[in-house]
């Protein structure tokens, strides 16, 4: 077997301590051994035996770190890569990717004459709802509308960079980047975007509301996300030729990640909410049929990340995925802005 990569996650936020840390300790072939952060006591009270350093040229400056996992604000994501890029280290950015498309395609420009590998964490691929769904997707036929909801009730504005104006900040940057990806996985590019983009909350100063649609030709794919919705609709549905799929509650993962769970331990992403497929016989809806979701499972990326770096194997989100990502980010914003829809050129 060969050595597991050491790595440096940079950024002890929430992203950091609850998301990023656990999976890279738990991912075979990854090896965590510094977290820069400006808080080390925090680190070190979780964790012990880390190197911590304060930044993160520290951090480049170890000759043994060879992965650098970027987990702070969207707008320090492209200035942090870059610099561990010149330093020889390969790369995870957390999502979305960076603040732009341009500042996407210098970094990838910037991997490839580096010869490392550049990835982005769109970890929602391997959310139990989107795992569930491919695996029945046949079965649904010709899709002409498909709805991705990421609905929450968070009513008050909270004191935080996601929820400041700001480069980066708001929810279509934080939560579209999730939708988006998913859609791409599943549909590819589309033809075009039409976006409603809103702060709703009183004192709202970055949008808390989306509402966007992607055509693909007769297919409809709709994305939706707001901080005001106490009653939560499905988080995904399919309408196909050949029958319907409905799922309601999100992913588990993360939760089981707040509430201290290991990944890797028995139950791991797990959902006990079934999805539910009405197929059509002929021309008429048939009874309604149980699904069991698959189980979730992040750890997925980062033990595809071990494999990319020592291995070659392929890398489980290309950056230029995630570029489409923040294209797709930008033309939204526009096609708010403008009231009107964009043409999604490739």
């Amino acid at each position: 077997m060969l050595d597991p990569v050491k790595t440096a996650l940079i950024g002890y936020g929430y992203a950091g301590k609850t998301i990023h840390a656990p999976l890279i300790r738990a991912a075979q072939g990854l090896d965590l051994t510094t977290i820069v952060s400006s808080r080390p006591g925090d680190v070190l009270n979780d964790m012990s035996g880390l190197n911590v350093p304060s930044t993160l040229e520290n951090a480049l400056n170890d000759p043994d770190i060879e992965l650098v996992v970027i987990a702070t604000p969207n707008d320090m994501h492209a200035p942090q890569a870059h610099a561990a890029l010149d330093a020889g280290k390969h790369v995870v950015i957390d999502k979305p990717f960076a603040l732009n498309d341009t500042q996407a395609r210098d970094l990838i420009e910037h991997a490839h004459r580096a010869g490392k590998t550049l990835s982005v964490f769109h970890c929602r691929r391997w959310d139990s709802n989107h795992l569930t769904f491919r695996a029945v997707r046949e079965r649904l036929g010709d899709i002409y509308q498909f709805i991705l909801r990421y609905d929450r009730w968070r009513p008050v504005v909270r004191d935080r960079w996601r929820e400041r104006a700001g480069p980066g900040s708001g929810i279509w940057y934080d939560l579209g980047s999730h939708l988006l990806d998913q859609s791409l996985d599943l549909f590819g590019w589309p033809d075009w975007i039409s976006a409603d983009i809103a702060g709703q909350r009183p004192g709202a100063s970055t949008d808390d509301y989306f509402h966007v649609i992607l055509g693909y030709g007769r297919l409809r794919v709709v994305l939706h996300s707001s901080m005001m919705t106490a009653a939560a609709g499905p988080v995904m549905e399919a309408q196909g030729s050949g029958g319907s799929f409905v799922k309601y509650g999100m992913d588990t993962q993360e939760e089981m990640l707040k509430a201290g769970r290991t990944p890797g331990d028995d139950g791991w992403g797990l959902d006990p909410v079934h999805a539910r497929l009405i197929p059509i016989t002929g021309d008429t809806p048939d009874i309604p049929e149980q699904v069991d979701t698959l189980p979730g499972n992040y750890l997925a990326y980062y033990e595809g990340i071990a494999r990319t770096i020592r291995d070659g194997a392929p890398n489980p989100v290309p950056a230029e995925d995630a570029r489409k990502v923040m294209r797709l980010l930008d033309l939204g914003f526009q096609s708010a802005k403008q009231g009107r829809r964009l043409p999604c050129r490739v």
